[in-house]
Order: C-alpha cells, then structure tokens, then sequence
C-alpha cells in the first residue's frame, strides 16, 4: 500500500512539474528578468516562533518587502510577490505563481528555530537531504501543508515526516542545480563576507515549495528566531535592511553572471568586408563564441537577436553559445563581424579538432589551402 501510494505521489508530482512548464512556456515573456519573492508562512501559520514573541512571518515579510523595494529599481528586473501582506498561502500556490510568471529565479525567505542557541544563516537548494538534520529543517517547513484544504488531494500522499516521500522531489530540478547553488553561494558569501555572520553552509533538501518550481529556486534561512541575540537582529530594522540588501546584491550578482554577454547590448556596426577566397583548414571546425553564462537558454534565434546556427555547449558550470560552424577560416570571420554587428561586441573565433577546442593559433598553423 505504502508503495503505491509512493509511486502515486511521484507521477502527480512530475505531472503537476510539466503541466507548471507547459503553461509558463505558453505564456510570452517579456524582456525583464523576473525574480519571484516568496515570504514564508503567513496569516494563521506564523512559521517558527521565540517566547519572546519573535514570528518568521513577519520577519520573513519585512525581509522580502526589502528586497523587492531594491530589485524594483532595477529598469530590466520585474518582481514578483508570492504574498505582500500578512496572509497564508498555500506551498503549491507559491510554486504556481512563479511558474505562470515564467520566472528567472524563486527566492523564499524564511527563519529557523532550535531548542539549543544555535545561530547563523544558511540556504537551501533542492535535493535529498544528507543528514538528518536537513531532513528536519525540510520537514519542518514542509508540515505547512497540514494547515492547506485538501492538503492529501493538492499533494496525493506525500508525507513530510517520511524520509522516503522525498526521494522524487530532486527530480525535475536537476537541471536547475547548478544555477541553484550559484545564487545561495552568492547570498551565503555576502551574509559571510559583508554582513559577518556564521556561515551554515550551502545545503540540499527536500522542500515542497523549491519542487514546485521550474527554475532555480533556493530557500534562505536567515537566522534563528530562539537565538537571544540573533532573534534581536532579525527583529531589528537594521538587520531586516542589512539581510534584505545582502540578499538583493546576490541576485544582482548572478544576474550580471547570467546576462554576461547574453541578452540586451548596444549595437556597434563595424566595416563589413566581403572576402569571397576560401582560407579552409582540413579537420579543424571554427565557431564564434557569443556568450558564456550560467543560463541555459534554448539554440534558437529568437534568443540571440535572429543569428541562426545557434549551438550550445556545457562546460563546468557554465554555458557557452556559438554561431556558426566551419571549416573556412575567412567565413568564420565574417560570421564573427555579423556578431559584432547584433550586438556581440565581445565575440570571438574558437577553434575545434575532433570535438575538443584547440588554441586558434594552433588551427591556423595547420592550414592548408
């Protein structure tokens, strides 16, 4: 029975994941990098909680407000509020709503709580979880579904108190971890770094909302409410600033990491001069690289300002696109003039033998007319 009832949870799960893709990709994106900005819990959940009265809800909405009020002063950045207000929202409406928008990046923010005086940050990506005390920060940000209507119908069995619910939940997110763990390593290096405080490390678990999404998504634990001091911080307005700024300049960060090259440039018209002699060197290929970024867009031209023969490439973490692909020395550098003059200012010649890059340099030695 518990089989069952696993496997059902699993094929709602991808099911629900596709059909989140389907109607994102049907929906005409504009031109602005969408950041969806999740506070977490909300109305009648108030999340963790100190006896001094300390709530995560209203930490964690204050800390999103922040963040927001700095991304909307970014012209080409469209933000975008899972909640603005003091109101509960279901953890698969969070997901959604990123999805319909067909967002860039999913930031949920939450606080976390322990019986000790355990401080210092911490965020999240999706994944299984590698000890035990992961499982039980996700289990504990995971049993808000007990509080949702129709909790077993909108989630078909999954039990955030069983290790084994999780194991589907990484799945169709892998494509997303890569770029996932760049920004928590952004926000956990300025918390480090420029805010001073105790690095928890970049983590994997199975959180529900991070599932429900199709794009990189992490979950920010920005301190705990039961530490004495830390708990007065996250209550500070200072803090509240500090941690929203922080968290707002690692995004900026991975955007500019992300648009390197790729997206809106100025156009720069150089001479375009025609040279109709072949210069082509056997069993070497040229391509011109356009772009390197952490973005994995699709090879097509709508994507780089109507250039055809579009291919791309994964090397370590990052994506490389080139345009063209030919043996003729002389036509690669017309096709890199045609990138320079859409907008590609920083293109350049690559070269290829047996499938593996080679120094240009060393291409051109080897010519032979």
């Amino acid at each position: 029975m518990q089989t069952n009832t696993f496997k059902l949870f699993v094929f709602f799960t991808i099911l629900l994941t596709f059909a989140g893709i389907n109607q994102a990709n049907a929906q005409s994106k504009d031109d602005k990098f969408i950041v969806v900005l999740d506070a977490g819990h909300g109305g009648h959940d108030p999340g963790k909680h100190a006896k001094s009265g300390l709530k995560e809800k209203d930490i964690a909405l204050k800390v999103v407000l922040g963040i927001g009020a700095i991304l909307d002063k970014q012209p080409d950045i469209k933000v975008v509020y899972t909640r603005k207000t003091d109101v509960f929202v279901n953890l698969y409406k969070r997901g959604k709503i990123a999805n319909d928008n067909n967002a860039d990046l999913f930031v949920s923010v939450h606080c976390n709580a322990h019986n000790t005086q355990a401080y210092g940050s911490e965020t999240y990506v999706l994944g299984l979880h590698r000890n035990n005390t992961n499982f039980e920060v996700a289990k504990a940000e995971n049993e808000v579904i007990f509080l949702e209507e129709n909790y077993e119908e909108n989630y078909a069995g999954f039990d955030p108190k069983s290790p084994e619910s999780f194991i589907g939940l990484s799945f169709m997110q892998e494509e997303y971890l890569d770029q996932s763990i760049k920004l928590a390593t952004n926000i956990q290096d300025n918390f480090t770094n420029k805010l001073k405080r105790k690095n928890r490390g970049v983590k994997q678990a199975g959180f529900i909302v991070l599932h429900q999404t199709v794009m990189p998504s992490v979950l920010i634990e920005t301190g705990f409410v039961t530490n004495t001091e830390e708990g007065k911080y996250l209550n500070s307005k200072k803090g509240q600033n500090e941690l929203s700024t922080s968290i707002a300049n690692a995004i900026l960060d991975y955007k500019k990491e992300v648009d390197r090259n790729v997206g809106n440039h100025l156009e720069i018209p150089i001479e375009t001069k025609v040279i109709t002699q072949k210069n082509t060197i056997t069993n070497v290929v040229f391509k011109v690289q356009l772009a390197a970024s952490s973005k994995s867009l699709e090879p097509k031209s709508y994507n780089f300002k109507g250039l055809n023969d579009i291919s791309r490439e994964k090397v370590g973490n990052l994506y490389k696109y080139y345009y063209g692909y030919t043996s003729d020395y002389n036509e690669a550098q017309q096709l890199q003039i045609q990138a320079v003059n859409k907008g590609y200012k920083t293109a350049f010649i690559t070269a290829f033998k047996e499938g593996k890059q080679i120094k240009l340099s060393d291409a051109l030695k080897s010519k032979s007319n």
